[in-house]
């Protein structure tokens, strides 16, 4: 059965703009877009690294924003419309818990950062987790 509510997962990656293309050309239905901001005690970050300082953490999330103003640009040069929503947070349960609030029945993502090192290993890690956690089905763009 087709999916009527798939969600997207974006960190500002060329994966997770290849994710997001991929949802719009095979997924005929509502599309939500979700950048997580994470604190510094997390394991990684999507949206930006927040500390206690309030300067960093209205840059964070004015990253947050960046990334989702560049995806809905992408949305609407195919004429897709799509929502979007920034969570704070470690990325795979933000991901995880998003999908459980919001009726959301399929969720795609990239399979990782393409910027090498550390955080490549820690996407991963977040692909990893909503794959074989997520109670809906997961598409991995790779």
């Amino acid at each position: 059965m087709a999916p009527s509510h798939v969600l997207v997962a974006l960190d500002g990656s060329a994966l997770a703009e290849a994710a997001l293309a991929e949802a719009l050309d095979i997924f005929d239905c509502r599309v939500t877009l979700l950048n997580v901001v994470t604190p510094l005690d997390s394991s990684m970050s999507e949206g930006g690294v927040l500390e206690t300082d309030g300067d960093r953490r209205e840059s964070a999330h004015e990253r947050a924003e960046q990334v989702l103003a560049r995806a809905r640009e992408q949305a609407a040069d195919v004429d897709r419309t799509v929502e979007t929503a920034v969570e704070t947070g470690d990325p795979a349960e933000a991901i995880l818990g998003f999908v459980e609030e919001s009726d959301i029945d399929h969720v795609v993502l990239g399979s990782h950062s393409e910027d090498g090192g550390l955080s490549e290993r820690l996407l991963g890690t977040v692909a990893t987790t909503v794959v074989s956690e997520a109670p809906v089905t997961v598409t991995v763009v790779r």
